[in-house]
């Protein structure tokens, strides 16, 4: 007995390609939300209106008193100093933003600020989450 030769099937199996993208799919979901710019802060909120924010460095303080150079972590006060102659050597008259976190006691925030002002910074420009 003969048998019939089934013509040739010329259609694609998606079955696997679909796979791969759902797995791709939750890798990118579980990975998308460790891929955030910035420091973690929860800054004080105020109902004021925004201002232009100038291309002048950030200092950020964490609430765990660790302190942020443009995003480059700094080990303690005197190397924020010298981050900070670093910058003045090529801009005399910047500026500096602060972002503190909100559960920062007072105290730390003010000696910060008074290690920016004794490195030479006359304009400290203080940030919070104009989302009130």
């Amino acid at each position: 007995m003969l048998r019939k030769r089934r013509p040739m099937m010329a259609d694609i199996n998606v079955t696997p390609f679909v796979d791969v993208m759902l797995v791709l799919l939750v890798i990118f979901m579980i990975t998308a939300p460790l891929m955030q710019d910035g420091v973690d802060l929860q800054l004080p909120k105020e109902t004021i209106a925004p201002v232009d924010i100038k291309d002048i460095p950030n200092i950020f303080l964490q609430s765990n008193k660790k302190i942020f150079w443009n995003k480059n972590e700094l080990g303690n006060l005197v190397d924020l100093t010298r981050s900070i102659g670093q910058y003045l050597q090529g801009n005399k008259d910047g500026g500096v933003y602060l972002q503190a976190d909100k559960t920062l006691d007072y105290g730390f925030v003010m000696q910060v600020m008074a290690t920016i002002k004794r490195a030479g910074v006359t304009k400290i420009g203080m940030v919070t989450d104009p989302t009130g």
